[in-house]
């Protein structure tokens, strides 16, 4: 015999399956990422932001800066900036603070707003080799 949900039990299910799903593409890009061309690179800054209680937000911004990220394709580069942002809002979470804590416009950019306009500096088609997806870009 079939179990009725409610429809609000049923919806938590749904978001709870589509989060799992969710998690798992981002996990199986991140190793995609990591495995392929750009995988030594990658690597060492995954683990910066792995061990982001011990790295200076300079020496993070300085890393990113000296990688040729015109060379690295667009979705490598979107793994890159979730990574990113999920690192540091953890940091922020576990310090005891706002996960998120832009600033003003009249103050200086913190070091995530810093490494976005890294990345906003390259057109979606650059980085012409196979990435995260696994696809070359034509």
């Amino acid at each position: 015999m079939k179990r009725q949900f409610s429809d609000k039990t049923q919806k938590l299910a749904d978001d709870a399956r589509l989060l799992r799903a969710w998690k798992k593409f981002h996990r199986d890009e991140c190793t995609t990422a990591l495995v392929g061309p750009y995988g030594a690179v990658l690597g060492e800054l995954f683990r910066m932001f792995a061990n982001l209680q011990h790295v200076q937000p300079s020496q993070l911004a300085g890393y990113i800066r000296a990688i040729d990220w015109s060379e690295i394709d667009y979705p490598t580069r979107l793994v890159v900036l979730h990574e990113v942002n999920s690192a540091i809002t953890k940091l922020r979470e576990k310090s005891g603070l706002e996960p998120i804590d832009d600033p003003l416009p009249d103050q200086p950019d913190n070091v995530f707003r810093v490494i976005k306009a890294m990345f906003a500096k390259f057109p979606a088609d650059a980085g012409k080799s196979a990435g995260a997806s696994g696809k070359t870009a034509e």
